[in-house]
Order: C-alpha cells, then sequence, then structure tokens
C-alpha cells in the first residue's frame, strides 16, 4: 500500500529501496525509512495520511526500541504530534503510547496462543508487561491471576488504565519495578506459566523467571536467533535454551512469532521446568 500511494512521487529505484510495511495502532502510524530517502520523509508521511483515511497521524521511528524503559524515537511527519492512542484487539480495548511505552501490534497472534493455552485458576507471572497487552488478554478469558510487572512508570499507568477499560473474568496485580527484583522479594515458587516478553535480553532473566515459576510449572522464553533458514529458527532457539538452563526442562514447543531482520527471528520456546 504504501509503494502504491508513492508510485507518482518516487524513482523507480527509490521505490525499491523504500521499506514497504508501517505498523497502524489505532490513527497512528509509524513507518521506516531508508536513509536514502530521509531528504522525502515529510512527503511520504504526507502522503500516507492522505492514503490511510482513519489516520491523524504519521511519526518516522527514529530509533530502535531501546534501553529499560523499552521506548523508542518517534519524530512527527504528518498530522497531530500526539502519540497516545486507543487500540482494540481480540474484544479488548487498550490505550497505548508508542513513544513512551513498548507495545507492538505485531505481536497479537502470539498474544491470543498464550491467552488460548492459559488454564482456568491458573497464577501467570508476566515479568515485562508493558501497558499490559497479554495480560488483560489472558485475564479476559480466563478465570486465573496475572501479576502484570514493568519497570516503566508509564508502561504500569497505562496498563491500570486497560485493566479498568475492559471486563475480565480473571485479575491483574500491575506492578511497577525490576522483575528480578520483585520476584526475589514477593513472588518466589508462586508461578503456573511465566512469560518472558524481553526476547534480546531474556538469557540475563531466565534464572529470575525460574525462579518465580513452581516445579512442574511453563515458562515462555522469547528470544532472538539468527538462522540461516527460516525454518531452523525454533529448533535453534531450543537448542540454545537448553544450552544455558540451569534446570531440568522438557521442551513443550516452539514457533517463530515474527521476523525482525534478515535471517533474524523472534522466536518462543515453551517449556515445562522441574526443579
Amino acid at each position: 500500500m504504501l509503494k502504491k500511494s508513492l508510485e507518482n512521487i518516487l524513482t523507480l529505484q527509490e521505490s525499491e529501496e523504500l521499506i514497504s510495511s508501517f505498523d497502524q495502532i489505532g490513527d497512528i502510524i509509524i513507518v521506516r525509512i531508508p536513509d536514502s530517502l530521509l531528504s522525502k520523509k515529510k512527503l511520504i508521511g504526507e502522503t500516507l495520511l492522505k492514503a490511510v483515511k482513519i489516520s491523524r497521524s504519521v511519526f518516522y521511528q527514529a530509533s530502535p526500541v531501546e534501553g529499560d524503559f523499552r521506548t523508542r524515537d518517534l519524530e512527527i511527519l504528518a498530522g497531530e504530534d500526539k502519540t497516545e492512542t486507543e487500540y482494540k484487539e481480540f474484544g479488548c480495548k487498550f490505550t497505548v503510547d508508542v513513544k513512551n511505552a513498548f507495545f507492538s501490534p505485531r505481536l497479537s497472534t502470539e498474544r491470543e496462543r498464550i491467552a488460548n493455552l492459559v488454564q482456568d485458576g491458573e497464577t501467570i507471572v508476566n515479568m515485562f508487561a508493558g501497558v499490559g497487552m497479554f495480560s488483560v488478554m489472558i485475564a479476559k478469558k480466563k478465570k486465573c491471576i496475572v501479576y502484570s510487572i514493568d519497570i516503566n512508570p508509564v508502561a504500569v499507568k497505562l496498563c491500570e488504565k486497560n485493566i479498568t477499560s475492559n471486563k475480565l473474568i480473571g485479575s491483574i496485580i500491575s506492578i511497577n519495578g525490576d522483575a528480578s527484583q520483585i520476584i526475589q522479594e514477593q513472588l518466589e515458587n508462586i508461578s503456573d506459566r511465566t512469560l518472558m516478553l524481553l526476547p534480546e535480553r531474556s538469557d540475563e532473566f531466565l534464572k529470575s523467571a525460574i525462579q518465580a515459576t513452581k516445579n512442574g510449572g511453563v515458562i515462555h522464553y522469547y528470544s532472538h536467533i539468527h538462522a540461516d533458514k527460516k525454518s531452523e529458527a525454533g529448533k535453534l532457539s531450543e537448542e540454545h535454551y537448553m544450552q544455558i538452563t540451569p534446570v531440568k526442562s522438557e521442551i513443550l514447543g516452539s514457533k517463530i512469532v515474527r521476523a525482525v531482520g534478515p535471517r533474524y527471528y523472534q522466536t518462543v520456546v515453551d517449556v515445562k521446568i522441574s526443579k
């Protein structure tokens, strides 16, 4: 859609260089633009704003998601300079801030998968919960308790708003703080299912996830992996997990969550641990 909208504005070579996909989150669009086309970023933004009728803002992502708070630099290209919007997914309503708290629309299928795996009566520890997307979707479907942790106070405030915005049959306890410290002080051996939604730092936090999880509980271990063949990514992630885990683990399955670069994938390995 982006390339088609710009076909009369960009040269053929420029069109080939353009990253064709963009994220639409409520009425906000976020686009990535290669360095070679930054001189035309305003034109690209204005064109997108006109092409996507429900959009009110178009931002250029000027930095990757980074730092403990998992935020990114966004530059307004067209429309209103506002980063908060409403987003709906699988019957749930969320308020998100695309600049000041982590959120990705590309995890929707994984959110639904996890919510369907949870059983009534489970206790879940969501170690890096962001604005509470996984937590809310789980508690919307299942009678469970979700401890929803994030170190970013903006994300936690939005999570609390999202809890009240949805009719839940389970309960969510939103906690602002460092996941490792919170687990050590409050949540040791409490979890039937632990979510590790910080793929770039999963190895660093694996011991904390194990500490939170009951004997026989499940950990959803997300990571980033290089794979020359897409079909090998899941298996490579399993092998990596088994190399680093300090406890006996049964692999329940693995899959690619999304591509994050050329031959580079976000994967998840579902494991049942014994300790």
